[in-house]
């Protein structure tokens, strides 16, 4: 777990200074931890070589992702941060895995090794996200290292895809329903499943749960992590 921001009460200066620095700071951490950002990929950056590589223009792309020429531009302006519907949107009108947006224009290696401060990191409606495979010339199984909120869950449709799927809990309670058995989750307990069987996740516990997830589809052209994370994002059930 990454340490605790200081806060900048100690920094020289008359105690009305001291009180302006700490209220800028919180603001400044507040708005960067905006719920749906993207804290740790550059996402413009990555959205203009997707669409150069593409030889689409702005507009173009507008058009095909059904979203504004102006929002667009922000976006690869580093001036807004987008959603993770948003950012669906555009994977599709780019015809690429959402997880294209993790790639940061990694160069493709053999290897991947990631330090944990500097994972490519989505934050989705009621959790995180971190791609543990960025890097890899092959991407055969997709791991993911998964935290979601208290009673966050993927939804009431089953999700149905080609391939396994494993989960393996690290923290909290994770319940799985697969067709009619649900399977609960505690810290080293694991799951492997064909993931053809409709299948649900839920965090039934009280505080956020944490999961290695990896996703080993069987079809090249398949995109389970989407069908797990969007379009429509986690919700948290009503108690």
């Amino acid at each position: 777990m990454p340490p605790e921001p200081v806060l900048p009460d100690t920094l020289p200066g008359c105690p009305h200074k001291r009180r302006r620095r700490r209220r800028n700071f919180l603001e400044a951490l507040q708005q960067s931890q905006t719920a749906g950002a993207i804290p740790l990929v550059d996402v413009g950056q990555r959205l203009r070589d997707l669409r150069n590589e593409r030889g689409l223009s702005i507009r173009a792309l507008a058009e095909k992702s059904q979203l504004n020429v102006n929002t667009l531009s922000m976006i690869e302006n580093d001036k807004t941060s987008p959603s993770v519907a948003t950012l669906q949107q555009l994977a599709f009108a780019l015809e690429t895995p959402i997880t294209a947006f993790f790639e940061n224009g990694t160069l493709k290696n053999k290897i991947a090794y990631h330090k944990a401060s500097q994972r490519p990191k989505m934050a989705f409606a009621h959790g995180t996200l971190e791609d543990l495979g960025t890097g890899m010339i092959s991407r055969e199984s997709e791991p993911f290292l998964v935290v979601l909120e208290p009673h966050a869950e993927s939804g009431p449709n089953p999700i149905v895809h080609t391939g396994r799927e494993f989960v393996f809990c690290l923290e909290g309670q994770l319940a799985y329903t697969i067709e009619d058995q649900v399977f609960l989750l505690e810290p080293g307990d694991s799951l492997l499943f064909e993931a053809h069987l409709p299948h649900r996740w839920q965090n039934v516990g009280a505080n956020p749960s944490r999961s290695l997830l990896v996703l080993c589809p069987s079809d090249e052209h398949d995109r389970p992590t989407e069908r797990h994370f969007t379009p429509e994002p986690a919700y948290i059930v009503a108690e």
